[in-house]
């Protein structure tokens, strides 16, 4: 084989040994290559493209709307991407620095006894120090788990905002509906009020009340109108549609009944809070950091190989004519500033501490947010029953014995009004109630970090049965 021929099988040999060398040591989760290809739609088990998704229309559940939100927020895309592009850091932190390829040469040739020396050829590798790649593969992990519980906060709290939207635009064509009610009775009342006028057992005041009702009413049902604009746009934000884009009303919120006790509840959100569960990635991270930074104490091995080129000896005969010197070379980095390495193993230490610390008190804030979620899921069920089977069947009882006494006389046209406001009254409370129950039970899936059980229909009647 000619001499050139062997120099460049030579050099290919030895790019190939250090090309193996830079593959990054240490194993990853079984599962990491198919994180790091997972696409965002069937992250999320949505369709692959959002056309396929169907547009909301009046069917449309909240079901519908999740999973519409989930595919179109960009705000949660976002998150997705951050934990992704924290997944492709951990390969590169893995790895060994790049292998360097030094070339010289010399202007002048080097004459020596062997030939002249006229260029020369070398690589050079440097090796951190044992378990020093490993530990910053465990610490980038780490910062990746971080990023998908952050995107698990992110989606909880996206979906928590469209339930509270979903259902206060529930609520306002409820309000609407029932003002539209109440309009009709009282338009109602003053003809009622009008005719006794006529017959002479009543006065016009009492038609003139009536007529204020109305204006009270007429206004009030106006400034629900208004505000269905408002509620759309903060729908369409969430779902990330035109502000103007209509949406339908929704016809109905279930009241449906859970299947979980209070230390469930709070178990849930110690272990599967995903805001928690970031705080506990973080500070196992900082943990990882701190036993990198005792790796400063310990120096780097950079080893290397040199060929020099040699042209063939001016005389002829000359023992080792035209041979290539191959000089191997090993170096390493000094640490000999123990201030500093110190300085940042305090600093890892610190960090630790205050992650832990966050965490705990991430965790107090989490758990007395629970409880009084509790407090306004039970008030409001509390209201529910209250007012469905006490306080509206009554007033609707008490206005028709008011209505039927001022039509023969015996009763004022004061006491019906007072009844019907108290109707219109007790008729949003209710439907706020159950809007108020459903927004919590929202807020305690959110804090929970997971879907609360429903009870099934045999099983709620049941229930109510005890």
């Amino acid at each position: 084989m000619h001499k050139n021929e062997k120099r460049v099988c030579y050099l290919i040999l030895i790019l190939f040994l250090f090309g193996c060398s830079s593959i990054h040591n240490g194993k990853y989760p079984d599962n990491f290559e198919e994180l790091r290809n997972v696409s965002y739609s069937t992250f999320v088990n949505a369709p692959s493209h959002k056309e396929e998704l169907p547009e909301l229309s009046e069917k449309s559940t909240l079901s519908d709307y999740l999973a519409y939100a989930a595919l179109h927020n960009p705000g949660l895309e976002a998150a997705f991407d951050r934990w992704k592009a924290a997944l492709e850091r951990v390969p590169q932190v893995k790895s060994l620095p790049d292998p360097r390829f030094n070339y010289a040469y010399f202007i002048r040739k080097v004459e020596t006894r062997v030939g002249p020396q006229r260029q020369k050829f070398g690589l050079v590798q440097t090796f951190p120090w044992f378990g020093k790649l490993s530990l910053k593969g465990s610490g980038a992990m780490e910062a990746a788990r971080v990023e998908k519980e952050k995107y698990e906060t992110a989606k909880l709290k996206l979906f928590y905002r469209l339930k509270t939207a979903y259902y206060e635009y529930y609520y306002l064509a409820r309000a609407i509906a029932i003002t539209e009610e109440n309009l009709s009775l009282v338009k109602y009342l003053e003809k009622v009020a009008r005719t006794n006028y006529s017959a002479g057992i009543a006065s016009y005041s009492d038609v003139i009340k009536a007529q204020v009702e109305i204006g009270k009413i007429e206004d009030r049902r106006s400034a629900l109108n208004d505000l269905r604009d408002p509620l759309v746009a903060k729908l369409n934000a969430v779902l990330n549609r035109p502000e103007k884009s209509s949406l339908p009303w929704p016809t109905s919120i279930p009241i449906e009944q859970v299947s979980v006790s209070d230390q469930q509840l709070f178990s849930w959100l110690k272990e599967a809070n995903p805001e928690l569960k970031a705080k506990d990635f973080l500070a196992a991270k900082e943990k990882v950091d701190i036993d990198l930074a005792k790796k400063n104490y310990f120096p780097d091995i950079t080893v290397g190989l040199e060929w020099i080129d040699t042209e063939e000896a001016l005389k002829s005969g000359t023992e080792g004519s035209g041979k290539d010197p191959v000089i191997a070379m090993i170096s390493v980095n000094l640490p000999i500033w123990h201030d500093k390495y110190s300085a940042a193993k305090k600093e890892a230490r610190a960090r630790y501490s205050a992650a832990q610390k966050e965490r705990h008190d991430r965790e107090s804030t989490l758990i007395a947010d629970l409880k009084m979620a509790l407090y306004q899921f039970r008030d409001a069920e509390r209201k529910i029953i209250l007012y469905s089977d006490t306080l509206i069947p009554k007033t609707k009882q008490s206005l028709e014995v008011s209505l039927q006494a001022f039509k023969t006389g015996a009763g004022t046209f004061l006491d019906i009004i007072d009844t019907q406001r108290m109707l219109l009254e007790f008729q949003l409370s209710y439907e706020r109630s159950i809007a108020n129950r459903a927004e919590r039970l929202a807020e305690l899936e959110m804090l929970a970090g997971k879907e609360i059980p429903r009870l099934s229909s045999e099983e709620s009647k049941g229930q109510k049965n005890e």
